[in-house]
């Protein structure tokens, strides 16, 4: 029988996870953005202590990568805080805006790592966040055919 129709014992092959991507964006980062890119790179040393002959090749491939892709991140991380005093949209605020029915939404403008839509967070390379870049309390911009107005921002640390 040809070999190509048995089942290889696949237990200490390790699969190709390929690399994973890094931005050519300026990695602008907040306080806690930073904090993540280190418990990132902890956790990967972490898993890769934990390797011996016998470990699990995909789990060593899989830190691996991971430990490549966060220290490549908190080599050319830019720590960045807005300007307290700043009365336009800058990296690191919390920004609400409002349509034309009153609908109010509240982004804060994080690291692209950082960037979680579910907890209010956008990485300053999304499109909503450079249509915010610049404006002041009052201005509006118009994303996806509405309307929205910045009703408020905050510098809290």
């Amino acid at each position: 029988m040809s070999r190509a129709f048995t089942k290889e014992d696949d237990s200490n092959s390790s699969i190709d996870l390929g690399e994973r991507p890094i931005s050519m964006q300026r990695n602008l980062v907040t306080d806690e953005g930073l904090a993540m890119i280190d418990a990132e790179l902890a956790a990967a040393h972490a898993e890769l202590a934990k390797g011996n002959a016998s470990a699990d090749r995909n789990m060593i491939a899989r830190a691996s990568r991971d430990l490549r892709y966060w220290s490549a991140r908190r080599e050319n991380a830019e720590l960045s805080h807005p300007d307290p005093d700043s009365d336009v949209v800058r990296f690191g605020m919390t920004v609400t805006i409002a349509d034309e029915d009153d609908k109010r939404q509240v982004w804060k403008i994080v690291g692209e790592d950082e960037a979680d839509a579910s907890h209010g967070k956008i990485s300053h390379v999304s499109p909503i966040a450079n249509l915010m870049f610049g404006k002041s309390v009052g201005e509006s911009f118009v994303l996806n055919g509405r309307e929205w107005e910045i009703v408020g921002m905050d510098v809290s640390l």
